[in-house]
């Protein structure tokens, strides 16, 4: 009998052992083998109680194979039989990212649910072990959000501005009304503003497109592009007062006095009139700058309209400011019947000095001056 017939005629004795459960004769049969097959052999341990002799036939699939979705399950079992639970939730997780990746068998897909419960419940004991351990506390946002990001309960977004990004500030999606003293003066002035916005809307009720394509540029890659669902209506642009408009509309130019505006040749103040027709949907995105919060004065406010950034959603409500970090990932959307209007506009971030805030100005001046300013698409 030649070699080959030998090693094939010993395995299938290993395995009619197996089929017996002769765990014990099966192993003696395999050492037999000059080569034994690793899954055979690691069936064979794990059916004998041998733990380690498991591991070790399985981590010989896994050096040359780390993708080897059976001996993925398998660890993930043996880790199980050890109570060695984190371990266990590691191989399984590994052999999930793997099967969605690859596919799988059908015959390992009561393994991968298995797996896949196994997680739930593992993710669950570590969420009250953890609650427990700080049950006495009082309440503390920043622990509880670290607390949820840990357990996957939240998604981390951070600034990513596709224009310039500013280190070292706080990664804050909004920012409180109270934190900022002309915020309240700027509200109480909201239904001469909402007169004002009726007046416009009476005699034209569709503002420009927000979003609009530049003769001298590319065209932007935004579905609302040239699209007045999403109009806009300018009282600053550029860094310079829209006349007609300021003009029409003195209450909204006295509110924006108010405000701690950039003031950036060709680029700053920028505000205006945002509108959002029913059933409208500004996709995620980020806006260019992190230096700067956006502001939204809600003036006419309907019902199933919202704003989300990072991973807090509010909706607007009437004369009560919304400040947010935009180059943080954000959208919106107005799921009503009605539309909705905001008077948007910029502020510098307050953990910007006064310093800084010169040094940023010559900087985007001197970008701007360089070549064609970057149109903002996404505030």
């Amino acid at each position: 009998m030649n070699d080959m017939a030998r090693e094939t005629r010993l395995a299938e004795a290993a395995v009619a052992a197996l089929r017996r459960g002769n765990a014990d004769g099966a192993l003696a049969t395999l050492r037999d083998m000059a080569d034994p097959p690793a899954m055979l052999l690691a069936q064979a341990h794990s059916r004998a109680g041998d733990l380690d002799g498991e591991a070790a036939a399985l981590r010989r699939i896994l050096d040359g194979d780390m993708r080897n979705l059976p001996a993925l399950l398998a660890m993930g079992q043996n880790a199980i039989r050890r109570d060695d639970e984190r371990n266990a939730i590691t191989w399984f997780r590994a052999a999930l990212a793997q099967a969605a990746a690859t596919g799988a068998p059908p015959q390992l897909q009561p393994l991968l649910q298995q797996a896949q419960a196994s997680i739930v419940q593992s993710s669950k004991r570590f969420e009250d072990h953890l609650t427990a351990a700080i049950a006495d506390l009082p309440p503390l946002p920043r622990i509880a959000h670290a607390t949820d990001l840990l357990l996957g309960k939240r998604d981390l977004y951070l600034q990513q501005p596709s224009m310039f990004y500013f280190p070292g500030l706080p990664q804050r999606a909004f920012y409180e009304r109270a934190e900022f003293d002309w915020v309240a003066p700027m509200e109480a002035m909201t239904d001469a503003i909402v007169a004002e916005l009726q007046a416009v809307r009476a005699q034209e009720a569709d503002f420009a497109p927000y979003v609009q394509t530049a003769a001298n540029r590319p065209a932007p890659n935004n579905p609302l592009r040239d699209d007045p669902s999403w109009g806009a209506l300018y009282f600053w642009q550029g860094g310079a007062p829209v006349a007609d408009n300021a003009r029409r509309c003195p209450a909204v130019m006295d509110a924006l006095s108010l405000a701690p505006m950039p003031v950036i040749a060709g680029r700053s103040p920028m505000a205006l009139w945002s509108l959002l027709k029913p059933g409208t949907h500004i996709q995620p995105h980020h806006g260019l700058l992190n230096t700067r919060l956006i502001c939204h004065l809600p003036l006419l406010t309907p019902d199933d309209c919202a704003l989300r950034v990072g991973a807090e959603t509010r909706s607007w409500r009437q004369g009560e400011m919304l400040i947010f970090d935009d180059s943080v990932e954000h959208e919106a959307w107005n799921r009503s019947a009605d539309t909705r209007v905001v008077l948007l506009f910029e502020m510098w971030r307050p953990e910007i000095g006064a310093e800084e805030r010169e040094a940023l100005t010559r900087l985007f001046q001197a970008i701007d001056a360089f070549g064609p300013a970057q149109v903002d698409t996404g505030g």
